[in-house]
């Protein structure tokens, strides 16, 4: 399953906004992202949008192309476990140490200027942090601050010549003919 930007911007009613965001076309990147920018710990957006429901998505790989706007940012996925627990891990640029409590696991993350891809192998957090197996994905959260380029999931780490054009950290370059 693709949570992709296209796809997001003509199935909006998937996500809950909470707060501020904004779609936006780079100049630089050529492509769609959404920006979400406000107060970290209130202004998110998650899927699915109703409380109620869950993703179900099983691919134990979450990709996230993300650009740095060198501000407090986190994201959340919640799992479930072959225990039946819910499980959520937590990454933020702003926490320095590595927590693991019962129903979450929090840590550290460190993004590079510009665009970033995030790999979140959630079959081996789950494994690491609780000794128990990764079933599914329930629930994404994407907090400010960030702009959100792609979000996916796959069955394993694909290499940068394996992936469609706009899968990749780094767009090709479309040079246009001179006239």
């Amino acid at each position: 399953m693709c949570l992709n930007l296209p796809d997001l911007l003509s199935r909006v009613s998937s996500w809950t906004v909470c707060y501020c965001c904004a779609y936006h076309r780079g100049r630089k990147t050529r492509s769609v992202f959404i920006g979400v920018s406000s107060l970290y710990s209130t202004t998110y957006i998650t899927c699915p949008a109703d409380p109620k429901k869950t993703l179900g998505i099983k691919l134990p790989f979450l990709v996230m192309i993300i650009k740095n706007l060198k501000k407090y940012f986190t994201f959340e996925v919640q799992v479930l476990d072959d225990k039946n627990v819910r499980r959520r891990f937590r990454a933020s640029n702003y926490q320095s140490t590595t927590r693991v409590k019962p129903f979450i696991c929090t840590m550290p993350m460190r993004l590079d200027d510009g665009w970033n891809q995030i790999q979140f192998n959630l079959l081996d957090f789950t494994r690491r942090a609780y000794g128990t197996n990764y079933i599914e994905t329930l629930r994404v959260q994407i907090h400010a601050n960030c702009r959100i380029r792609r979000v996916y999931f796959s069955d394993r780490l694909y290499s940068e010549d394996e992936l469609p054009a706009e899968f990749k950290l780094y767009l090709p370059v479309q040079n246009k003919a001179k006239q």
